[in-house]
Order: C-alpha cells, then sequence, then structure tokens
C-alpha cells in the first residue's frame, strides 16, 4: 500500500514537474516570439524585386518555352527573398509560392471555373454542336474578314468577365476561324482584344467592380464611368484591331502566321506532327441550338451568379450588386449550373449518353491542364514579387515624380502601370496598388487639388495595366487566351506584342495631350486621329515591303 503511494506520489510529482516545464517553455515562446522581429529580406521594397518576373518574361520570349522560365523566375524571387539560405529559398517557393497560391479561395474558384468550362467545351464538340455552328456560320460568313468581324462582335458582346470571354469566344468561333485559314495566333489577339479592353470600358462587367472597390471616398462606378472616354488604349486597341482586319494588312510575326495558314498551316509550328486544324464530325445529330442554348444559358448563370455574391437577392441594386460582387465564386458557381442544364440538355434529347457527358468531364480537365499550370505558375511569380515589396518600390517612384510634372503625371502613370503590369502579369493588382497611390497626390482635406487630371491619371493606370496585361507572358487573361484558341501560348504572346506596343505607344502620346488639354472631347478624337494615320503609315511601309 505504501509502495502504491510512493509510486502515486512520485506519478504526480513529475506530472506536475512537467507541466510546470511546458508552461516555461510556453512563456519563453511567447516572450521571445514577442521580441522576434519578422523575417523582411534586404531587397525589400528595391528594384530587385521586378527582377523574377523580367527574367521570366526575357526566358520564355527567347526560348519558346515557358514552363521552365516561370520557374526560373520563381526559383530567382525565393533565392532574392532568402538571400540564398537554401532552407528559407526553399521553403518560400513551396510555402509561400506555389502552396499559398493553390489555398486561396479566389484562385481555387478560378481553377473550378476553367474546368468547368473546359468541360461544356468538350460537351458541345462530342454533341456536335460546335460543328452545327461552323456549318451554319459558314453559309452566312462568306470571307475571311466576315470570320473575324464575326469573332470581334462575340467579343464585344461577351462583356462581362474575361475570363469567360476568352474562352467561350474561342470555343464558339474557332471552327468559323479554322473555316476561312484564319490563323491561331490571329484568333487569339483577336480573342485577347476584346477581352480586357472590352471589360475595362463596360460599366457592368468584373473589372468594373474591380476598379471601384480601389476608390476610397468616392462613388467607384461613377468615377469608372468619367474615366473611360480617356482610356485611350483600350479603345485605340478595339480601333485598330478592326482596321487591321478591314484593311487585311498585318505586320510583324503576325503577317508571316496569316500567310502560313492561307496555305493551310494554322498554327506555324515545325515540331507540331500535325498542323492541320481538326475537322468537325458533320454526322453528328448535333444542331446549332446545342451550342447556342448552353452558351446562353452559361452567360446568364454566370451574371446570376455573380449578382448574388454582390448582395442583388438580399436587396440591394444591381449595379451595386456587381461591384460588391465576388467574381471567383460567382463564375464558379455559374458555370456548374451550365454545366448541369447542358448535360440534361443532351440527355433529354438523347444528344449524347449519360456516360459520354461523364467522360466528357475528363476531356475538359485534360484540355484545360496546360493553362491551369502555367497560371498556377503566373501566380506563384506574382507572389514572389509580392513578398520583395514591388507594390512599396512603385509607390515610392510614383510619389517621387508626383510633384514637378503634373501635367505629365498620365503619361508618366501609364508607363508605370504597363511596366508594373507587365513584369507582373496582373491588372487588378496594378489597380490594386496604383488607384489608391493616384487618389493620395490629388487629395487634400477640402476635396483634390485638380478633380480632371485625377480622372485621368487613373484612367491612365487602367490603361497601362491593361496594355501591360496584354504584353504579358505571364498575365492571366493571355494564358486564357492561347487556351481559348488551342494556340501555342508563346506564339500568341510573340505575335501579339507589335500590335499592343503600336496601340500603347498612341496612346502614350495621347495622354500627355490629355494632361494639358483636360477634356475628353478633344483629347479622344485627337487620340483616334493620331491612331488611324499611324495604321495607314504600317500599310504604306507593308504595301512597300511587298511590292
Amino acid at each position: 500500500m505504501k509502495e502504491t503511494r510512493k509510486r502515486w506520489g512520485a506519478l504526480k510529482l513529475s506530472v506536475i514537474a512537467s507541466l510546470a516545464m511546458m508552461l516555461v517553455v510556453v512563456c519563453a515562446t511567447v516572450v521571445l516570439g514577442a521580441d522576434k522581429k519578422e523575417y523582411v529580406p534586404s531587397a525589400f521594397a528595391s528594384a530587385w524585386a521586378l527582377l523574377p518576373p523580367i527574367i521570366a518574361i526575357a526566358l520564355a520570349l527567347i526560348t519558346k518555352e515557358v514552363y521552365s522560365s516561370l520557374f526560373i523566375g520563381i526559383l530567382v524571387g525565393a533565392v532574392i527573398y532568402g538571400q540564398f539560405s537554401p532552407e528559407r529559398t526553399i521553403m518560400h517557393a513551396f510555402k509561400g509560392g506555389f502552396q499559398s497560391v493553390l489555398s486561396n479561395s479566389y484562385n481555387v474558384g478560378i481553377l473550378i471555373f476553367l474546368v468547368i468550362l473546359g468541360t461544356i467545351v468538350a460537351l458541345m464538340n462530342n454533341a456536335g454542336g460546335s460543328a452545327a455552328f461552323g456549318k451554319w456560320a459558314s453559309e452566312h460568313i462568306k470571307t475571311r474578314v466576315g470570320a473575324q468581324l464575326a469573332t470581334i462582335l462575340l467579343g464585344v458582346l461577351i462583356f462581362i468577365d474575361d475570363y469567360f470571354n476568352c474562352l467561350t469566344v474561342g470555343s464558339v468561333m474557332r471552327p468559323v476561324t479554322d473555316k476561312f485559314n484564319v490563323s491561331r495566333s490571329k484568333l487569339a489577339y483577336i480573342i485577347d482584344a476584346t477581352a480586357a479592353p472590352v471589360c475595362i470600358i463596360a460599366p457592368v462587367s468584373s473589372w468594373a467592380a474591380a476598379v471601384s472597390g480601389f476608390v476610397n471616398g468616392e462613388d467607384g462606378i461613377s468615377l469608372f464611368v468619367k474615366a473611360i472616354p480617356y482610356n485611350f488604349y483600350a479603345i485605340l486597341t478595339i480601333i485598330m484591331m478592326v482596321s487591321m482586319v478591314l484593311m487585311k494588312t498585318e505586320f510583324g510575326p503576325m503577317a508571316k502566321h496569316e500567310k502560313n495558314a492561307l496555305k493551310g498551316d494554322l498554327f506555324s509550328m515545325e515540331d507540331r506532327t500535325n498542323n492541320e486544324p481538326e475537322v468537325p464530325d458533320e454526322t453528328k445529330k448535333g444542331k446549332v441550338i446545342d451550342l447556342l442554348i448552353p452558351i446562353i444559358c452559361l452567360v446568364v448563370c454566370c451574371v446570376i451568379g455573380m449578382i448574388y455574391t454582390g448582395g442583388f437577392f438580399g436587396g440591394a441594386d444591381f449595379v451595386t450588386a456587381f461591384s460588391n460582387s465576388d467574381a471567383s465564386v460567382g463564375l464558379a458557381v455559374g458555370s456548374f449550373f451550365g454545366l448541369i442544364i447542358t448535360i440534361l440538355l443532351y440527355v433529354i434529347r438523347r444528344v449524347l449518353p449519360f456516360k459520354k457527358c461523364m467522360d466528357c468531364l475528363v476531356d475538359g480537365f485534360r484540355a484545360m491542364v496546360p493553362a491551369i499550370l502555367i497560371l498556377t505558375m503566373a501566380w506563384t511569380l506574382k507572389a514572389m514579387t509580392d513578398s520583395l515589396g514591388a507594390k512599396e518600390f512603385v509607390e515610392a517612384s510614383v510619389k517621387a515624380v508626383a510633384g514637378d510634372f503634373m501635367n505629365f503625371l498620365p503619361a508618366i502613370i501609364f508607363l508605370i502601370a504597363c511596366f508594373l503590369a507587365f513584369a507582373t502579369g496582373t491588372s487588378w493588382g496594378t489597380f490594386g496598388i496604383l488607384i489608391p497611390i493616384v487618389t493620395a497626390v490629388f487629395q487634400t482635406d477640402g476635396g483634390y487639388t485638380n478633380y480632371e487630371l485625377m480622372v485621368i491619371s487613373i484612367s491612365a493606370c487602367m490603361a497601362g495595366a491593361v496594355c501591360g496585361d496584354h504584353c504579358s507572358p505571364i498575365s492571366d487573361t493571355t494564358i486564357m487566351a492561347s487556351a481559348g484558341a488551342e494556340c501555342d501560348h508563346v506564339n500568341h504572346v510573340s505575335t501579339q506584342l507589335p500590335y499592343a506596343m503600336v496601340a500603347a505607344t498612341v496612346s502614350f502620346i495621347s495622354y500627355i495631350i490629355a494632361g494639358f488639354v483636360q477634356n475628353p472631347w478633344i483629347s479622344l478624337p485627337i487620340a483616334i486621329v493620331i491612331m488611324v494615320l499611324t495604321l495607314c503609315g504600317v500599310r504604306y511601309i507593308t504595301n512597300k515591303k511587298e511590292d
């Protein structure tokens, strides 16, 4: 009995000692943790923050290989962050990079939307809806110009969201442009040029909602509408695209791709074993409605999904609901219901058996794997630049030049936004960084020093962000355009870049004029005239070279 008590006493003593030791360790951890400063790399908020994406983009354009280029950019960012410490570099690349972006709910929603949209496209192809629409369109569209203009029109009409625009326009118009030997690079350019540029001048779009959310102390939607006439890059890109189609003029690498397409090679890829487009199976019993009904239902469901997340069914008006919407959740939920409707339609009409519909889930996911992989690596690269203080570096740069060059500020902001969006591959991230800085530069205690110039500067920020996003190989919209057109990604970037640079140059000149004129109805016509004259000059030079 005594021995039992002795053992019990020893056990209690050991438990108390263990608890005391744990308490000491916890207290020490808390104290040390409170004193320990958060790790900040020595290169934080310096020009080094933009080195990783610059390396990735340069390698992609030189080597024509996007996956390894993005990975090397990520690795360079992690090495700079970790200051050559192997453990910190590896942990930051994976925990602070890949794992972080793939656990982000917004990113996951976009990936779900991609897979579902890929599945719907696979369903439409297997049901014969795409082939039926291609046959119908070929009976009504007689020329290459008509096929390209029809693609532009559809891209303009789908202004709700750029992701949705890229993949929908590509899947619908690919059979039509293939029939008239329009190169996949040109299709990808048309898709990309009617995605972000259209969304950024549409008051009812996910982009308008994003921009308005970054403006503090102002009616965001009202300011967005006032900035539309000053959004030179978006407007001039659309004018340039339509003009080039009507003039039947191409330049740069795109000219070579279009010439190859006229000979039957739509892809201009030497290592591609089959350069012929896939010929739709016209023996299937699908009809045009098997493409139109899924697309219409998809648009309606996605719009309802977006306004639902913005509180429309809780009493908010349509514009407010769109301003407060969560595009990631809205598109994922909307596309899911669009998928259900499409499957029910095909099963009820006996166009596809249920088992075949389920097989399309795998086909759709497989088709989107390249886009998902590039998107994931692009998001990770952006996480590297964020951790190195790209935002703080740009903020300091803008404030340094704001005081002495107020009339030139819109043009300067346009260039900064171009470079930042090009390097990071994100328009929305550029909005989030620059718009609050721009409003702070013009704010005073009683209002604004020059409200009209502030509107021009915000518009220049939006235009520059779209321009940089348009040019960047690591931009999600550029990646989506390549996926929608089923075009090699590097081919799309290299053929689109000269076109985007022409529009960017004219836009930069226009912002210098707008900074002094400060009237949209004078500066916008001047910008359009400069663009038209530039295109006429390009056509003259191109024709002279051909002669």
